[in-house]
């Protein structure tokens, strides 16, 4: 008797955009769900159970992203890599809507919250939390089941948390912090907006050789373990990559 005929899987986020980037395509486990509308951009890695919703955008600029295991990506979130900060979100994360994450290590188990901001070189420890509309400033640490109330800010090494009406110690705060170098590569004085954003112009200008693939053309990670994928507090993402069955090297 003939073996039974057995349809390929659907391919995950069929209908959703994947762009080929700097020659990387993204890589999605075959148990994720990927939203139609959503962007996944580049060197990419979504791992098992994980789910990206609509409107969504995760983006390789020059730098990985990579998502662990049962994570979700709610509407009209941002998730960034960039060239001297990758972005790694570890398992049981919940990043909400319109949040945006930039060059930033969320270990795991956290709750990033609607409107949330995360920025380049912060790490979120452990089951740490971002409530709504807060922010955490470029080289900052969160450490492991800190709670950042509603729209207060959190800056240092490790985080102290201020109210958004203490502009005096918010702006004490981020001189140390370094955004200019962190994020544009300059100091704090020394180049003018204009020129940010012309260097910015010409990095983006990469965009033009993107190709969409389609469905045929999409990688799947070949092995997805059953209970997830990495512990970041014992396999420090910072150093690191994910391979393609959620181990790290």
């Amino acid at each position: 008797m003939a073996e039974e005929y057995q349809p390929p899987p659907r391919p995950v986020g069929r209908d959703a955009v994947f762009v080929r980037h700097r020659l990387q395509s993204p890589r999605v486990a075959q148990s994720a769900y990927i939203a139609p509308n959503a962007v996944l951009c580049g060197d990419v890695t979504v791992g098992p159970h994980s789910r990206v919703l609509f409107g969504a955008v995760i983006t390789a600029e020059g730098g990985p992203v990579e998502i662990g295991a049962h994570s979700v990506i709610m509407e009209n979130a941002v998730v960034r890599g960039v060239a001297r900060h990758p972005a790694r979100l570890g398992d049981h994360v919940l990043v909400g809507p319109h949040a945006s994450l930039t060059g930033c290590v969320i270990e795991g188990d956290s709750r990033i919250a609607t409107g949330a901001v995360v920025f380049n070189g912060a790490r979120v420890e452990i089951g740490a939390e971002i409530d709504f509309h807060a922010v955490v400033h470029v080289n900052t640490r969160v450490p492991a089941g800190t709670f950042v109330p509603m729209g207060w800010f959190a800056g240092g090494d490790p985080a102290e948390l201020v109210a958004p009406d203490d502009r005096d110690r918010i702006r004490d705060l981020l001189g140390p912090l370094d955004y200019a170098g962190t994020v544009f590569g300059v100091g704090a004085t020394d180049t003018p907006m204009p020129d940010i954003a012309r260097r910015y112009a010409r990095a983006l200008a990469l965009h033009n050789r993107d190709t969409v693939l389609l469905p045929s053309q999409r990688d799947v990670l070949e092995h997805e373990p059953e209970d997830g994928g990495h512990d970041p507090r014992t396999h420090p993402p910072s150093s690191t990559r994910v391979t393609a069955d959620g181990r790290y090297l």
